[in-house]
């Protein structure tokens, strides 16, 4: 590894996206690809493999003092977790590597493989900074309710969330809470841990299914510092969160991560192929 400016500040942001888990329990993924794709030069469809070793391991070592402090609902865990599991597993052992270098081609330029990940990657960035801009109190009230399991919803957004994990490398937990809160009546910092927890177990789950097709090509020094760094990243979140107020916070970082996916989406399709390797 080439300690360059781009590298160091690869490092930096390593750190961040764990500081993001511990803080408000997601976005950090959303940082992931992003990091190892600009800055560490990673090709993007590696990238997403990366970025699933490196949330899934970051987010598992997050919920063990979240369970510790019972904010871990393991039944909701387990009836949202294994068809998102079955899904993103699928996706990476099945549906990515079916997916062809080159999709089709528009005006003289070729949509790949690697520039429609990045693509579907921004777009969910956008999606994921507009859930923590907006205001989450109307979500806060609905766990007031009594628990209701509504489990054909919990089900198919549990897949949903697992096809997109595995296509992006994203944990996703901007789309698991809401849906936590929503269809589990989960308070939210329940559903915070909870998240983890589910993020963790497909995540990691997700990256098995890489492993036996990619291993050769891996870089598992770059993939073990920054899922150390990350790590750290996480304890230092968690110590932040007892002292910085949550909801602020959260919407600091949407608007940041508004502004990545539209600089994402402008610079791959002015400059597509510029991140392909």
């Amino acid at each position: 590894m080439t300690f360059d400016l781009l590298t160091i500040f690869g490092l930096l942001s390593s750190t961040v996206i764990g500081i993001s888990l511990g803080l408000i329990g997601g976005g950090g993924s959303i940082l992931t690809v992003p990091v190892l794709v600009y800055l560490f030069k990673v090709d993007p469809v590696l990238a997403t493999a990366y970025s699933l070793f490196i949330v899934g391991l970051s987010s598992l070592v997050g919920a063990f003092p979240k369970y510790k402090a019972g904010m871990i609902d393991l039944k909701t865990a387990v009836v949202f977790g294994i068809p998102s599991i079955i899904a993103v597993f699928l996706t990476r052992k099945v549906l990515v590597p079916a997916i062809p270098a080159t999709l089709f081609e528009v005006g003289g330029i070729s949509v790949t493989k690697a520039l429609a990940m990045m693509i579907l990657f921004a777009v969910l960035m956008v999606a994921a900074s507009v859930s923590m801009i907006r205001d989450k109190k109307k979500e806060e009230t609905l766990s007031s309710e009594p628990r209701v399991f509504n489990y054909p919803m919990i089900l198919l957004e549990g897949a949903v969330v697992g096809v997109l994990t595995g296509l992006v490398g994203a944990g996703g937990g901007f789309l698991i809470i809401p849906a936590l809160v929503m269809l589990s009546k989960l308070p939210m910092k329940q559903a915070v841990g909870t998240s983890l927890l589910i993020i963790a177990a497909k995540s990691l789950i997700g990256f098995t299914g890489d492993v036996s097709e990619n291993a050769a090509n891996m870089d598992w020094v770059l993939l073990s510092i920054v899922t150390g760094l990350a790590i750290i990243g996480i304890f230092i979140g968690n110590q932040l969160s007892k002292k910085v107020d949550g909801a602020a916070l959260k919407k600091g970082f949407g608007w940041f991560v508004l502004v990545m996916g539209i600089y994402i989406i402008i610079k791959e399709l002015a400059f597509p192929g510029a991140s392909s390797h």
